[in-house]
């Protein structure tokens, strides 16, 4: 028997690759819809099977009371139809690719297949009301440290400056916040330094000065291999993820009922870990290196406070980063279009891997042994996908010896190397290695955010807006 969770994640994951892929079919683009559409159909699909096996010590429900489900239910029909409904009303320019898919696997003769569209539509109406990602009305700062546009991308625009104070939790308990980043001080000017060598656009790597390394081989190859910004093709962060939860769940041999509460677990700590990381980024406002260290010197910027015939060596008002990989297109690389602080890619990143990490029995931080005898082929490098010039990356198999929790930690890294992040965007680090015990950076809100929805369950959030 086809697992219908298995199917229907799949089949959620190509939604999110052909909306970022075909522009007559873009919705629920970016990370932060993205996230927010696999949570919904996950959930969607948890409670629907949920429902209809009615085993609420190890399959609780997630939301809202539901009648029980008519005799000859069939869980696989209710999780078809959930799956399709909500799919079909957030990526409706795909609706014919879904229908195919429901004629494929589902079976709306069955009487699961109406308690499943009751079960969409209560999740779907429990979201109505969530913000979209417009910028209308924002404003940026010009103040010196303050976010502002790509200068090598000034039409870009602000991604979702809204939509995490006014969306309400999926499962956290309690909106979960961070320390300020560090600024103009020690710290920040040693991770000003780093990623102006180990993100520096390959072409510039002349004009580093002596005492900045250099980016390497392998940390270019780190940087691509984790990207996924929105790229055609590719999709989305939590599409990357996700992707990772199936090779391990198929991998364990997964029951249907323990991969219909996983990858709920996995898409809710995502959902949530968008509206928090886009809040935190918001509250902020942390420029991002293409433009600190263009602007480092205090004689650059709109709001310069002194003239400087000979600037700070540790900045370069001409420096640009290799940047997020346009992949599968011939335009530019790019800074994403939101601020610096906290990383999304690293917040996103360590809630599903960490709550993947809680629901196979491994609580502790640090290496664990989940991918053993497991290698992972990122679609950035899977021998197909181009770079921006054209040119087709070789396939590449990567292993995990620190299992999901070494991916947890590179992940961070890898957006020093396309020097699109400070590296405590990710976390602080001390004595060369990360540091967690600091409420700093996208790993630790990550890390609270998977232990927060883990320990109480996947409950419903009555968590609201930030007022």
């Amino acid at each position: 028997m086809v697992d219908s969770i298995l199917f229907w994640n799949e089949v959620a994951l190509e939604a999110n690759k052909i909306s970022h892929t075909d522009d007559s079919k873009r919705e629920q683009n970016g990370p932060t819809l993205s996230s927010r559409a696999l949570a919904i159909v996950h959930l969607a699909m948890y409670d629907a099977y949920a429902g209809v096996v009615n085993d609420p010590i190890n399959l609780p429900p997630y939301a809202i009371a539901l009648p029980p489900p008519p005799g000859g239910a069939s869980p696989q029909a209710a999780v078809a139809a959930a799956a399709h409904t909500t799919l079909s009303c957030l990526y409706c320019k795909q609706k014919a690719f879904f229908d195919a898919k429901l004629a494929e696997q589902g079976d709306p003769s069955n009487p699961g297949h109406q308690f499943g569209l009751m079960v969409a539509q209560k999740i779907l109406d429990d979201r109505k009301d969530d913000p979209g990602d417009s910028d209308a009305g924002y404003e940026p700062s010009l103040e010196r440290g303050k976010h502002r546009v790509d200068p090598d991308n000034p039409m870009q625009g602000f991604n979702a400056p809204f939509y995490g104070a006014k969306s309400k939790g999926f499962a956290i308990t309690e909106r979960h916040e961070l320390n300020p980043p560090p600024f103009d001080n020690y710290e920040y000017l040693k991770a000003l330094r780093q990623v102006r060598g180990k993100g520096i656009v390959p072409e510039l790597m002349g004009t580093l000065p002596n005492g900045i390394d250099a980016r390497t081989a392998d940390e270019t190859l780190i940087g691509i291999f984790w990207a996924y910004d929105g790229a055609a093709g590719l999709g989305t962060p939590p599409r990357l993820y996700n992707q990772i939860v199936r090779r391990l769940a198929i991998a364990k041999g997964n029951t249907e009922a323990q991969n219909a509460r996983l990858f709920a677990l996995v898409n809710a700590a995502m959902g949530d870990a968008g509206i928090l990381a886009w809040d935190q980024k918001y509250i902020h406002e942390l420029w991002r290196p293409v433009v600190g260290i263009r602007e480092h010197d205090e004689s650059f910027g709109p709001a310069a406070t002194e003239a400087n015939n000979n600037i700070s060596d540790d900045g370069d008002p001409f420096w640009l980063p290799l940047g997020a990989p346009n992949s599968n297109s011939t335009k530019k690389n790019f800074t994403p279009p939101f601020p610096a602080y906290p990383s999304g890619h690293a917040t996103f990143g360590a809630a599903a891997l960490h709550i993947t990490r809680l629901f196979y029995g491994v609580s502790h931080r640090g290496f664990d042994r989940l991918f053993d005898g497991l290698d992972l082929i990122s679609d950035e490098l899977n021998g197909e996908t181009q770079d921006n010039k054209g040119t087709v990356r070789p396939r590449h198999r990567r292993e995990f010896e620190g299992g999901l929790w070494q991916m947890i930690i590179e992940n961070g890294l890898s957006r020093v190397y396309l020097g699109v992040h400070w590296v405590f965007d990710a976390f602080r680090v001390k004595n060369g290695k990360p540091n967690l015990l600091k409420n700093v950076g996208g790993v630790p809100l990550g890390i609270n955010i998977a232990e927060d929805i883990f320990s109480s369950g996947l409950k419903r959030s009555t968590v609201g807006p930030r007022t």
